[in-house]
């Protein structure tokens, strides 16, 4: 942590990562409780030689900073108040005279966790908001469930092997297997021991016994309530939009699912195909249709994850979908074992039910191991809207999926980047919009919008930096970065592009003749003539194919605020009344030209 930085936490209100303590001469006793705290969550800062008095910190600084220091360290490296040794290294920071001691607790690996005091599992401690809070019995359970070796779906469960699973949802699924794989060895088995075959029923004690994720599969309702006595999952529609929605609003349309998973996937599909904006169908069978749309695919992929994914020995917390107006959102019990950074990743991820994983990825209602959430964000970028919002909630131990209905590059953004006179590149301009609509971009943000690598999602960063359009958060950090600040004023006008933090005032309409104003939106005659642009023409060619006559009033109102939105160029700009003077479009007037036509076919598909 730099002076900055400290100075910049100081003056916020609650910090996750930070906390503050006065350690004068002596380490306090809550400085444990933190250290716990930010081991079992997410990691952070502890920050000694800081007051806090009548609402606001106040540095004071340590008295007896190697007193203090050694007796942090050592007893953090000793093992004498935790239950882990922890790798914590030492930092100070001088402010005036004062001295303050800077220690960054890491998040202990989810096999070591929970940390707690005193060899008292009940003083484990998680970070919830800007303090620590002891855990509950339920939040210890989980912690152990998820440092075991042995997955909760991977036990084995004490029932007639013979008739625990409901006949007609193993069917459908082998129905799908064998589709999948004609001619495969295990046409003939029977039920039994084609659940053998795959390790979903095993011997237990000389016996065979199904597992628990078998049971959850394919399970009879009487035998999966017994294992599972609460919802797979609840899904309600809400007519309102997500920010507006009040806690008691009121849905429309609701489907709590208490059934397999098979089962539970049936009949969110076919209440998805209900409400659907654009009317489809789907084989009746595998539930797939052959087109693969992109909205289909990240509704399945998200639903799918959240099925699979979920912390099934939670029985306090059942998994839900809401589907607002504006966006889905769809939250599991559990959290994700891999970070959001590593979601974005190619390759495998640690997961928490591998058989249940295994069995959906075989019939194909999975993306390939590691994939969700890069297939989610992919199908989510064709569709032109901003990338997912993953929350990945440690102290909570819950996970949440944001699929946002809200164009990426709407018109206001490309015509905002067109006066800029930058040129960006598309995965550039996307980067780029998050940042206008954020005021800030990380990696992570980059990789979502686009599904790139941690390498190509640098390589846009770089590219925004180079071109001032952002600047570093912390000097020498090339991953987190904000807007730059002749942007920021830029978009506190009227005339910025909606859908960012700065502003939420309307554009300013362009229903006038004065062009010394920035172009944030076009007139549909103004549509018509880039269309028309595609090649170079004349003015008097376009004035003749839209049926117009008055030269001055046509170039004033509809060609200069065009010329000046970037969105249009003349083949001859250093003499405007060359005698061949003509105009074609820009790459920003393509843009908007193709984000049009989107937008057209989108439109006639819901009324398809």
């Amino acid at each position: 942590m730099t002076r900055d930085e400290l100075i910049e936490k100081l003056n916020g209100f609650e910090w996750t990562d930070v906390e503050f303590k006065e350690a004068a001469r002596d380490v306090p006793k809550s400085a444990w409780e933190t250290v716990s705290a930010f081991s079992n969550t997410a990691g952070g800062t502890l920050v000694f030689g800081v007051r806090y008095s009548n609402g606001k910190h106040e540095i004071v600084g340590v008295i007896e900073v190697d007193k203090v220091q050694n007796d942090f360290l050592s007893t953090i490296r000793g093992g004498q108040k935790l239950n882990r040794v922890l790798s914590v290294q030492g930092n100070f920071i001088k402010e005036g005279d004062a001295t303050l001691l800077i220690f960054h607790i890491p998040e202990a690996r989810r096999q070591e966790k929970p940390v707690y005091l005193h060899g008292d599992i009940k003083q484990t401690y998680i970070r919830r908001g800007g303090g620590d809070e002891k855990c509950r019995t339920e939040e210890i359970e989980c912690f152990d469930r998820d440092a075991s070796d042995e997955r909760h779906d991977c036990g084995y469960v004490d029932t007639d092997v013979e008739h625990f699973f409901d006949a007609e949802s193993l069917k459908w699924y082998r129905r799908l297997y064998d589709d999948r794989n004609p001619g495969n060895e295990s046409t003939s088995l029977s039920d039994v021991e084609f659940l053998h075959h795959w390790g979903l029923v095993g011997e237990e004690v000389g016996e065979l016994q199904p597992t628990r994720a078998a049971i959850i599969l394919f399970g009879k309702g009487p035998v999966l309530r017994q294992l599972l006595p609460r919802a797979v999952v609840d899904c309600q529609w809400v007519p309102a939009n997500w920010s507006d929605a009040l806690p008691d609003q009121r849905w429309t349309d609701r489907v709590l699912v208490e059934e397999n998973l098979i089962r539970a996937w049936r009949v969110i599909v076919q209440k998805y195909m209900a409400h659907s904006e654009s009317p489809f169908s789907v084989d009746p069978t595998t539930l797939r249709r052959e087109d693969a749309p992109p909205d289909y695919l990240a509704f399945r992929e998200a639903v799918i994850n959240l099925l699979i994914h979920q912390d099934y020995a939670d029985h306090n917390r059942k998994a839900t979908v809401y589907f607002y107006k504006d966006r889905a959102v769809l939250q599991n019990p559990g959290d994700s074992f891999a970070d959001p950074d590593e979601l974005l990743e190619p390759g495998a991820k640690p997961l928490r039910n591998p058989r249940i994983v295994a069995a959906l990825r075989r019939v194909g209602l999975s993306e390939e191991a590691g994939t969700g959430i890069r297939t989610i964000c992919r199908s989510w970028e064709r569709l032109g809207n901003i990338p997912p919002d993953v929350e990945n909630d440690k102290g909570k131990k819950s996970f949440a999926l944001h699929l946002i209905r809200e164009q990426l590059l709407s018109e206001q953004q490309v015509l905002f980047q067109a006066n800029l006179g930058v040129q960006l590149s598309d995965r550039e301009a996307k980067a780029f919009a998050i940042a206008c609509r954020n005021g800030e971009l990380r990696l992570r943000d980059v990789k979502a919008s686009a599904g790139l690598t941690a390498r190509d999602a640098q390589a846009v960063l770089d590219r925004l930096l180079v071109q001032v359009l952002v600047k570093e958060v912390t000097p020498g950090n090339k991953t987190h970065v904000q807007l730059a600040e002749h942007l920021v004023e830029r978009l506190a006008s009227p005339a910025a592009p909606q859908g960012n933090l700065v502003t939420d005032q309307p554009p300013v309409p362009q229903g006038n003749l004065v062009t010394d104003q920035p172009l944030t939106a076009l007139t549909e005659m103004q549509r018509k003539i880039l269309g028309m642009c595609d090649v170079y023409r004349s003015q008097a060619d376009l004035m003749r194919k839209l049926g117009l006559t008055h030269r001055t009033y046509f170039r004033r109102r509809h060609l200069e605020p065009l010329l000046a939105g970037g969105v249009l160029q003349q083949k001859f700009p250093e003499q405007p009344n060359h005698p061949q003077q003509a105009y074609v479009v820009t790459p920003a007037g393509l843009a908007l030209i193709q984000q049009t036509e989107k937008l057209q076919n989108k439109d006639q598909d819901g009324k398809g």
